[in-house]
């Protein structure tokens, strides 16, 4: 009987993994920290741990089927909102195990990467899996604070609904203004950013790279707290280190 994903989808995954392929940052971290040996390839887009040395297969949203089928795995690791249907649905019906995960809490993290890696990698739970959550099951909100949060610019693109990232920030106790909208990812005019009533503004590095010179000019008279994407975006071994690092970063905010 096959093994099913977090999204109810039965999966092949065979009794020993030896060869696995991962389409997500995140995860191809998450598998490459635990288990270096079992990953065979990975995105572009993949950058930690740093010096990762193995075949690539483009990005998230384009991966090259054709190489990952090359590269014979085991299975691939993909993500709901990461990777786009077409393309798992294409690699599984060319007989390719696809374990899809869906992330959009600490908690939901914490547990898909545990089944994914026991499951769909067939390795035992790692010490910095078990720390992640044991750290935030100890983390305690900060000052509040009501934020807007941008991924991207030209247009203006904030987290939403029903993310993974507005999870983090409020653990942290920062309400996200837009956690009401219809959409996860709302295009929002400036204008109308500025006058939603945030005393606080999260740029992250990525997807978006927002830096001193490149954003915060665009939210006069409030505080903006630059933030690293990988702490506020990826579920992983950044986990054990990400709440430290955003309460750094959020107590450092000021207007510019």
């Amino acid at each position: 009987m096959a093994d099913r994903d977090d999204t109810g989808a039965p999966v092949p995954v065979p009794e020993r993994v030896r060869r696995v392929v991962s389409i997500v940052p995140s995860l191809t971290e998450t598998v490459a920290v635990t288990a270096p040996g079992l990953l065979a390839g990975a995105t572009d887009w993949c950058t930690h741990p740093e010096g990762l040395d193995v075949p690539r297969v483009r990005g998230t949203k384009n991966p090259d089927l054709e190489r990952i089928r090359e590269l014979r795995p085991d299975v691939v690791l993909g993500n709901t909102e990461e990777n786009r249907p077409a393309d798992v649905e294409a690699l599984r019906a060319a007989g390719v195990a696809v374990w899809m995960t869906e992330i959009r809490t600490v908690d939901e993290a914490l547990a898909s990467l545990r089944r994914m890696l026991t499951t769909a990698c067939r390795v035992p739970v790692p010490g910095w899996l078990d720390e992640a959550a044991r750290v935030w099951a100890a983390v305690t909100p900060g000052e509040p604070r009501a934020a807007v949060v941008p991924v991207w610019r030209r247009p203006w693109m904030v987290v939403g609904r029903d993310t993974f990232t507005g999870d983090v920030l409020s653990r942290l106790g920062v309400a996200n203004v837009y956690a009401g909208h219809p959409e996860r990812y709302p295009k929002i005019p400036l204008d109308e950013l500025n006058a939603s009533g945030a005393d606080l503004v999260v740029l992250p590095d990525e997807p978006y790279h927002f830096t001193e010179d490149d954003g915060p000019e665009s939210f006069p008279g409030i505080d903006v707290a630059l933030v690293g994407g990988r702490h506020l975006t990826w579920y992983g071994p950044s986990l054990v280190r990400a709440h430290a690092e955003l309460r750094e970063r959020l107590a450092a905010a000021r207007t510019y």
